[in-house]
Parts: C-alpha cells; structure tokens; sequence
C-alpha cells in the first residue's frame, strides 16, 4: 500500500523545457534556481522522488517539496 500523497505528473511545453535547460546551463543562474530546474525537468521525465533525488543528490524530501 503507498503512503503519502499522490504525485502529480509535470508535464511541460518545449518552451518551458527549454527554459529550465538554459537556467541549468547558464553560469549566471543562482545554484538554489539551478537546482529547482534539475529536479522539475527529472520529474518531467516521470521519475518517482527516490530516483529523482539520486539522479540530483539530494535528500527526497527536498524533491517532495
């Protein structure tokens, strides 16, 4: 039985796609923005928050929020 709440699907354009992309490529992106970025486009790809978290390195709980 899952606990928790459910996840909801991210689902982005290619604008918005493209977008986070270019905030994680661009040197002057702040980390904290660059990070959010990673974990949107991970949870796009349909990952669950364990595998997002390992992919990014960092804790679920951050992915949760």
């Amino acid at each position: 039985m899952r606990r928790g709440r459910p996840k909801q699907l991210v689902q982005l354009t290619d604008q918005q796609r493209e977008e986070l992309l270019r905030w994680t490529r661009r040197h002057t992106t702040g980390q904290a923005l660059a990070m959010r970025a990673r974990i949107i486009l991970a949870c796009a790809e349909g990952d669950d928050d364990i595998k997002v978290a390992e992919r990014v390195g960092i804790y679920r709980s951050t992915v949760g929020k």
